[in-house]
């Protein structure tokens, strides 16, 4: 087969390169525009800019400056406007597909091939939530499995109608993903058989159903469309439950395909690269903010961090800051699953604490080298969807030339002495 001439790739030079247009990336160029950082230009794979919040249609993304509630459309929008008005180049349609070098991107786009080298590099390619066949759930391969993201997608292109959604459906998951997803299911005229949920509460703020807690489901069933799950509880029995209708919420996986592919340290709690309070990767002049770093955050938080990011990048076009990611390493232990920034260096801020299952009042413990540096019961309750911030102030006593920091969060009767 004649595949024709190769395509020739060009080269271009910025000052700064974003790759991700959602909350943290649209947050980063305004700042850098707005601060004179040069050329700053936004790359973004999807047809429209502004990430998740595009089809989100809730409220619940902060007011506008009249006080009015703002929901995710809207939030888009004005993270886009606030980007453009800075002075970014916003470029849609533009894919990152690899590296040339350390600091050079290669982009597919219908304009052609390219490369763009920067003088520093900012990932906020966001997170994505794990789908049917990442959870390994066995049963045919029938139509009416969904993730969050492909439910709020298709009532945004089709409208709220069930012919395009369900007629009955199971939501799996706990927290506010599964509620937002119950509450789109009934504005689409779907009715909601039963919410699933591993944990033994699911805080899903959706009353009037059914919510089956400390139980999974293991097994889908249906042809020519899903009619049913299997559920098993923790007593281990099971029992079916019947729909034609399943969506997957929550257990987000950071996009960090770029970030593995140009050599990223990766954090082993949460997937994503490895920072340190600066937002610095383990590559000089590579940077990383927002959802890619753990995973379903919200967006105000991942547009706070966007913010962070650009003081970072303003400090390396300076000349002030221009290493890698450095500092003692943080590693999470007992209940917790993540622990973040992993890298603790000079200057600093809270720690970001994830646990992988409800913890009421649980014993927070932080180590070095065998000393105790924190002991803590907070009043607040350790929520998997809700990461809990551990003040700074135990950092005095810390080693900056010692061994790994651990923190643990145990529950009061399971805590080591």
């Amino acid at each position: 087969m004649n595949r024709g001439p190769a395509q020739k790739r060009t080269d271009r030079a910025v000052d700064v390169l974003v790759v991700g247009a959602g909350p943290a990336g649209l947050a980063a160029a305004a700042r850098l525009a707005a601060a004179g950082a040069g050329r700053v230009e936004v790359l973004e794979r999807e047809p429209e800019a502004g990430g998740v919040p595009r089809h989100c249609a809730r409220t619940g993304f902060g007011a506008d400056p009249r006080g009015r509630a703002l929901d995710g459309p809207g939030y888009a929008r004005r993270a886009v406007r606030a980007a453009l008005r800075a002075g970014a180049v916003l470029r849609t349609g533009v894919s990152a597909t690899g590296w040339a070098g350390p600091l050079r991107l290669e982009t597919t786009a219908p304009t052609g091939l390219e490369t763009i080298a920067a003088r520093a590099v900012v990932l906020a390619t966001g997170a994505r939530e794990r789908a049917r066949p990442a959870r390994l759930l066995p049963g045919t391969r029938a139509p009416g499995v969904l993730t969050t993201g492909e439910l709020q997608r298709t009532v945004a292109l089709f409208g709220a109608r069930p012919e395009r959604v369900g007629r009955r459906a199971v939501v799996a998951g706990g927290g506010p993903v599964a509620g937002h997803a119950v509450r789109l299911l009934r504005r689409a005229g779907v009715a909601v058989a039963a919410v699933v949920c591993e944990e033994p509460r699911a805080a899903i703020g959706a009353g009037g159903v059914p919510v089956l807690t400390g139980a999974v489901v293991t097994e889908l069933a249906g042809r020519g469309r899903l009619d049913g799950v299997t559920v098993r509880g923790r007593d281990g029995r099971t029992r079916t439950v019947r729909c034609d209708t399943l969506v997957l919420t929550g257990d987000w996986i950071p996009e960090r395909e770029l970030a593995r592919a140009g050599g990223l340290p990766l954090a082993a709690g949460t997937g994503g690269p490895r920072v340190d309070a600066a937002l610095r990767t383990g590559v000089p002049g590579v940077f990383a903010a927002g959802a890619l770093l753990r995973g379903g955050d919200p967006a105000v938080r991942a547009a706070a961090e966007g913010r962070t990011v650009a003081g970072a990048v303003l400090a390396r076009l300076a000349g002030r800051a221009p290493g890698p990611a450095e500092g003692v390493p943080v590693e999470a232990a007992g209940a917790l699953r993540w622990a973040h920034p992993g890298l603790l260096g000079p200057g600093p801020g809270p720690l970001l604490l994830c646990a992988g299952r409800p913890l009421v009042r649980p014993v927070l413990t932080v180590g070095q080298d065998g000393r105790i540096l924190h002991r803590d019961r907070p009043e607040a309750t350790l929520l998997p969807w809700r990461p809990l911030p551990l003040g700074p102030r135990w950092t005095r006593d810390l080693d900056p030339y010692g061994g790994p920091v651990v923190v643990r969060a145990d529950d009061p009767g399971d805590a080591p002495g």
